[in-house]
């Protein structure tokens, strides 16, 4: 088995495409679109995760305290519009995150095209990125962030 289809497996069980938001009143749409992909392990495998950042060479590597675990994160829309989404595409995912993946890939060309700063296009982006991860913590429901924007 070469390495990207390893990579690919492990994502399937272990990762995570994630679309975070936070009120900030500075900005014309009054919130903060925040897309991630991620993958964390416990400390025993940090040698795994550094291989893995090797191969995608972007992100970073940190540590928490709270339940040892390390957490590969790529948060940079370049890196993830160039490096993370190319790679899955080329390498898809066979299971049900592939649906979660492709959510995350219409979310995060509305936010590396700038669509997010557009309260009608904030909505679209809300509501695809409600379908990913849904049983993951979401500090806002959607109906929360839907009602903000349309002040």
């Amino acid at each position: 088995m070469d390495v990207n289809s390893f990579i690919t497996g492990f994502v399937e069980g272990e990762g995570c495409f994630c679309i975070s938001f936070s009120k900030r009143a500075k900005l014309n749409t009054g919130i903060e679109v925040r897309p991630s992909f991620a993958l964390s392990q416990h400390k025993r495998n940090l040698k795994l995760l550094q291989s893995i950042h090797s191969e995608f060479q972007c992100g970073a590597i940190r540590y928490s305290r709270r339940d040892q675990n390390y957490k590969f994160e790529v948060r940079s829309i370049k890196d993830l519009m160039k490096i993370v989404i190319p790679f899955f595409e080329k390498y898809p995912l066979l299971g049900i995150k592939n649906k979660d993946f492709q959510n995350f890939k219409k979310v995060c060309e509305l936010v590396y095209t700038n669509q997010h700063r557009n309260k009608e296009r904030l909505g679209e982006l809300i509501n695809l990125a409600y379908q990913i991860n849904s049983s993951g913590k979401k500090k806002y429901t959607k109906e929360e962030l839907l009602r903000h924007i349309a002040r």
